[in-house]
């Protein structure tokens, strides 16, 4: 069979395919289909000629095969050092073998670099930082998983996702109409213990435009509302975008590199359009990288910058504890043992470990480092892809093992989580191991410790 109804080289770009799509249920006739999915080798043969550059061949040839970057990923070590959880073993046997073969390779093999590059890896980059040569494994996997979606074999949720962001410039159906109308509801909702409160949508000029992660319109309103009201205590003069409001890419996470491209260019056009002097993301790390970092290279952006200063969500924050902007209650401080989930993407591979120290000086009184921390930290497990993908389950919950131990080394009870892709790891995490611990994102515990000035006070009756 050259290509299925479901799993095929196509990308999703109607709303029909999305639906059809979503209609198989846990992708179990796109999996059966893939069993039996031709590899086009004449096509992967020239996207190699075309894409495979000097720093990937350099570092397929260099990797000494040392070991150092074992024992750096959470992986080999909840796995019980298995030698096949190595990280230069796992590209190796995977793009390094595509690229032995010249492409000419069949479908078994692709389906087992498909189940490598999202069932093994989470791209977090820890490894690279112990490589004796710098290779960036993380970079090889995200190459190797752009490789997989070429050919169709690519995880039935990422091709979902990614069909998504063609569709909606979102991760989940949420229309414009939809985003508009969850910001107009949540200012009602909240005005009134909020007095003034507003939720400014398209206002031109702004000092600050605020971007989300299509879960909070879909799932989570109520963390829109509680960004609103620290933006309302700080007096900032601010907006969200009708369009271009999402930040985040489960496009990336898929290896649909046109898809990111489209994604990223929709929240460029609103900073072009409505002129804001900065860009705040919210609490998640995928979508800091993908928007930030990643994102001017998928735009073509010669200067490897965003259209207006970008900024995530915690640097926002300890800016305005450090400026008086927000203020904490000294009696409300958190009193518990408390630690800190330090995000792959915005922490290691974006340099945020100070600013996020900074906040805990001020919120927390007992203050808890996992070890290790900051850069070093391990994955929560749950990035990459790795919390959406049902075919990867056991997989992940495995590997939430290491991170199940560091929290619990530490003493503390609550974990602090300012980044989505976190939020979900360590909950499922509690819910897999009922280990006693709780979490949360930073915006409602400042909101339970703010020193609220008097005319935002709702006034008594």
């Amino acid at each position: 069979m050259a290509e299925g109804k479901f799993c095929n080289r196509k990308t999703i770009n109607t709303e029909e395919e999305l639906q059809a799509l979503l209609g198989d249920k846990g992708g179990k006739q796109y999996y059966d289909e893939m069993n039996r999915l031709d590899v086009d080798t004449q096509k992967l043969a020239t996207t190699l000629k075309n894409t495979l550059k000097s720093r990937l061949k350099g570092w397929l040839e260099i990797c000494a095969h040392c070991g150092m970057c074992a024992d750096s990923c959470f992986f080999y070590l909840a796995n019980g050092r298995d030698p096949g959880q190595v990280p230069s073993y796992k590209i190796q046997s995977t793009l390094g073998e595509i690229v032995k073969r010249k492409g000419k390779v069949d479908n078994a093999l692709m389906q087992y670099c498909m189940d490598t590059a999202w069932g093994k890896c989470t791209c977090c980059n820890r490894c690279g930082m112990y490589c004796p040569f710098g290779i960036d494994m993380g970079v090889m996997f995200g190459y190797l998983r752009g490789i997989c979606h070429s050919q169709g074999f690519v995880p039935w949720e990422m091709k979902i996702g990614a069909g998504m962001h063609r569709i909606y410039r979102a991760q989940m159906d949420v229309t414009v109409e939809d985003w508009v109308e969850t910001c107009e509801w949540m200012a009602e909702e909240y005005e009134e213990e909020w007095p003034g409160l507003t939720i400014p949508v398209d206002k031109e000029g702004a000092d600050i435009m605020y971007t989300v992660n299509a879960r909070e319109p879909k799932h989570y309103p109520e963390d829109i509302a509680e960004a609103a009201i620290l933006f309302h205590v700080a007096g900032e003069n601010w907006t969200v975008p009708s369009e271009g409001w999402e930040e985040t890419s489960l496009a990336m996470f898929a290896g649909d590199w046109e898809a990111c491209k489209m994604q990223v260019e929709t929240v460029y056009a609103a900073m072009e359009r409505i002129k804001p002097k900065r860009m705040v993301v919210t609490e998640c790390g995928h979508a800091y990288r993908a928007t930030v970092v990643e994102g001017p290279y998928w735009a073509g952006r010669p200067d490897g910058q965003t259209p207006v200063p970008s900024f995530h969500y915690v640097e926002w924050v300890a800016e305005c504890l450090r400026t008086g902007k927000l203020k904490i209650d000294p009696t409300k401080r958190i009193k518990e043992p408390v630690t800190y989930q330090d995000s792959c993407n915005y922490i290691r591979n974006a340099g945020l470990k100070n600013v996020a120290r900074e906040i805990m000086g001020y919120i927390a009184e007992d203050f808890r480092e996992m070890k290790p921390n900051k850069e070093h930290n391990f994955c929560c497990g749950g990035g990459g892809g790795m919390n959406g993908i049902g075919r990867y389950r056991k997989e992940r919950n495995i590997g939430l093992k290491v991170k199940r131990d560091q929290i619990l080394a530490t003493g503390a009870k609550l974990v602090i989580t300012p980044c989505h892709n976190c939020w979900d790891a360590i909950r499922d995490l509690e819910e897999e191991y009922r280990v006693g611990i709780r979490w949360s994102f930073l915006k409602p515990l400042l909101i339970k410790m703010l020193v609220v000035p008097e005319h935002l006070r709702p006034q008594e009756e």
